[in-house]
């Protein structure tokens, strides 16, 4: 399948009470194991990729965002269920742009340190662009907490009425709150504010997303697509999983480095890490609603 747009994968969810799951990759090996769970499971999916990881100043070497929108296309062009394709969480406003022209059909420009005033006129701006060129957008009002210390951030909850004054004035697609869930939650799991969220979704009809599905109990998100939540994200627990396959792997006393790389075999890390995250996908997604969805 090509990919799909946005809007038909929300309208779908919304009319059966399921949530999308996002599923973040971060190479090929870990697309296919999206890809792999999303096939299994019969479950529409979107995909795609980390923005600001990806656009950050600091990296060694510079990514080229072409690539990894070609990857997405390829492997939703390959797919048997229906994918969307996301430009995650981008503080770039220049490789937002870029995301939507390479390819993208969702982007989200995301931007902790902006005052409300200045995001709500880069997403507004951003989302007439994208819109003209058939692409959706995701923003977010509230900012998520860090679940590891390494990282701190001023986080703040969503509220209800600023929210719905900023999905009217931007014209998004879909809102990302802030109501209990963390971003890089490690270890346990944190219930949700579901009041706020009733709130929240009392004002906004969009469709409403929450970030840090690692560490929301399963209670919390099922009480939160009920209120409409319509897309979740995962990726940290998908990570953990990946890095956990690739250590045990290369423990193997193995002379021929083919066999760790590129054979396929029982000790290839490329296959040990693929099928560790698609084993962790599917651990989650039942949990949206979503399986069986697809067909």
């Amino acid at each position: 399948m090509s990919l799909w747009p946005i809007s038909e994968l929300i309208r779908h969810a919304r009319e059966h009470h399921y949530a999308l799951g996002y599923f973040e990759s971060w190479n090929l090996e870990s697309l296919q194991g999206v890809l792999d769970a999303a096939e299994l499971s019969g479950s529409p999916i979107i995909i795609g990729f980390n923005g600001e990881f990806l656009s950050a100043p600091n990296r060694r070497l510079r990514e080229r965002i072409r690539c990894y929108a070609e990857l997405g296309k390829a492997g939703a062009a390959d797919a048997s269920v229906p994918c969307g394709l996301i430009f995650n969480e981008c503080p770039d406003d220049g490789w937002v742009r870029s995301a939507v022209l390479a390819g993208f059909n969702l982007v989200m420009p995301a931007d902790a340190t902006a005052s409300y005033e200045d995001y709500r006129d880069r997403v507004a701006a951003i989302t007439q662009f994208a819109h003209r060129n058939g692409v959706a957008v995701e923003a977010e009002i509230g900012h998520l907490p860090f679940g590891i210390s390494d990282r701190k951030n001023g986080h703040s909850l969503t509220d209800p009425e600023l929210a719905a004054r900023f999905v009217a004035e931007t014209e998004i697609d879909l809102l990302a709150v802030s109501v209990g869930n963390v971003h890089v939650l490690t270890r346990g799991e944190k219930d949700l504010d579901l009041q706020r969220l009733s709130e929240i979704g009392d004002r906004v009809k969009n469709p409403l997303v929450l970030h840090g599905g690692t560490g929301i109990k399963a209670s919390s998100l099922r009480e939160a697509i009920r209120l409409g939540v319509t897309k979740v994200n995962y990726g940290t627990y998908l990570k953990q999983r990946y890095l956990t396959a690739l250590r045990s792997s290369l423990t193997a006393d193995i002379e021929n480095p083919h066999e760790l790389l590129g054979m396929g075999g029982k000790y290839d890390v490329l296959i040990a890490s693929r099928a560790a995250v698609r084993d962790a996908v599917l651990e989650r997604i039942e949990l949206l609603g979503c399986c069986g969805k697809a067909n």
